[in-house]
């Protein structure tokens, strides 16, 4: 079995990785490692944050590190929260605040078009091998609903269903959420 660290210490997405790899790979996160300095996510990109995290923790863990950020857009509010979509009430990860304050900002607002988008970046020895994007697109709705999942689930519709990523299920989530499109192109990419 091959060694994996995910660049994270969030065991939501942890978890997901872990269940799309399968058997093939141990996978750890920086929880593993709590020593490691966090990485400052500067860049303004997701595929400039996954980057600088993919490339630090190989630099001083070696082996393979897959990265990833993620966030939410919506349309109405020109992409926001985008590559802030953890952090945009202010407090990183506090998922409720997000949540009021997306709806908050679209209080009144019909058109409601959103994506969840992810970039991930496999490294090993500070070196980039590839980068990954997936993206699903849906919309956003007026209220909370589900008890599953994590950070917007509760309020994501994905196109073609009628409930959302909170209750639709772990599995047919990670079917077709923006890390699971991602993940199979990781996938492929290390079986080839």
């Amino acid at each position: 079995m091959k060694n994996m660290t995910v660049a994270t210490g969030n065991s939501h997405k942890t978890q997901e990785i872990r269940a799309m790899l399968g058997d093939a790979y141990d996978v750890t996160d920086l929880k593993s490692y709590p020593e490691l300095p966090e990485v400052e996510e500067t860049g303004a990109t997701f595929l400039e944050n996954a980057t600088l995290k993919a490339v630090q923790i190989s630099e001083q863990i070696g082996g393979l590190v897959l990265s990833d950020d993620s966030g939410l857009e919506v349309d109405f509010l020109h992409g926001a929260p985008g590559v802030h979509s953890a952090r945009y009430a202010g407090v990183h990860g506090d998922d409720t605040a997000n949540n009021a304050k997306l709806l908050a900002n679209l209080e009144g607002v019909e058109s409601r078009e959103a994506r969840f988008r992810c970039v991930m970046v496999l490294a090993q020895n500070g070196q980039v091998l590839a980068h990954f994007d997936g993206a699903v697109e849906g919309k956003i709705i007026i209220e909370q609903q589900g008890a599953g999942g994590f950070g917007y689930d509760p309020l994501f519709v994905p196109d073609g269903y009628e409930r959302t990523f909170a209750e639709l299920g772990e599995d047919v989530k990670n079917g077709l959420s923006h890390r699971a499109q991602a993940m199979q192109q990781v996938v492929a990419w290390l079986g080839r």
